[in-house]
């Protein structure tokens, strides 16, 4: 199975504080600056009026960017929208590392005051994609050692959990939480 528009969402902590107003002019300067320079990043959308909805997103060419809040699970989160050539574990990586960076990048924001922070432990990722990953048993099968193994280069050999969810309906869910607590220059520096 050869996955495609992979979603990493990393999870923050004490989601209640965290304001997501600011987020538009700092998402805007982003556009201004294009500061990955692999990606156009080309807009915003704000569906902060949406409960437990996708927050504010800022939209890229190749993936999108967000602060979302989907199932009320607040996180930064990475879409990859364009098809990218590789693995499904460099497939899995290159999200991982895009939500990542958009994530330290927002940490050191001075206009989010400290108050947008990764939890630690908590991941979660999709497959934007039901026909090539529809959220069956054969799916959770077929891309399981796949996940683990990207799961243990990025909390390097750590205790991880995986759950899935269930909903047919839904996308396609791997809910991760580590055993230890990492930083996000820890798995950046471990996905290098």
């Amino acid at each position: 199975m050869q996955l495609q528009h992979v979603n990493v969402k990393f999870l923050v902590q004490n989601p209640e504080e965290v304001d997501l107003e600011p987020l538009i002019p700092v998402f805007h300067g982003w556009i201004q600056e294009q500061p990955g320079g692999e990606e156009l990043l080309l807009d915003i959308a704000d569906y902060r009026h949406v409960p437990a909805g996708p927050g504010v997103v800022l939209i890229g060419h190749q993936g999108n960017y967000s602060v979302d809040n989907t199932d009320n699970r607040l996180g930064v989160r990475y879409n990859r929208k364009a098809a990218l050539e590789g693995s499904n574990i460099e497939c899995l990586k290159q999200a991982a590392r895009a939500a990542l960076l958009a994530l330290q990048r927002l940490e050191a924001d001075p206009r989010l005051k400290g108050k947008l922070r990764f939890n630690g432990r908590d991941v979660e990722v999709f497959v934007n994609d039901r026909l090539i990953a529809p959220n069956t048993e054969a799916t959770r099968e077929a891309f399981g050692a796949d996940l683990r193994k990207f799961l243990q280069q990025m909390f390097r050999g750590g205790e991880f959990s995986v759950s899935y969810a269930s909903d047919p309906r839904k996308l396609f869910t791997a809910f991760v939480k580590a055993a230890q607590i990492f930083s996000v220059a820890d798995l950046l520096d471990a996905l290098a």
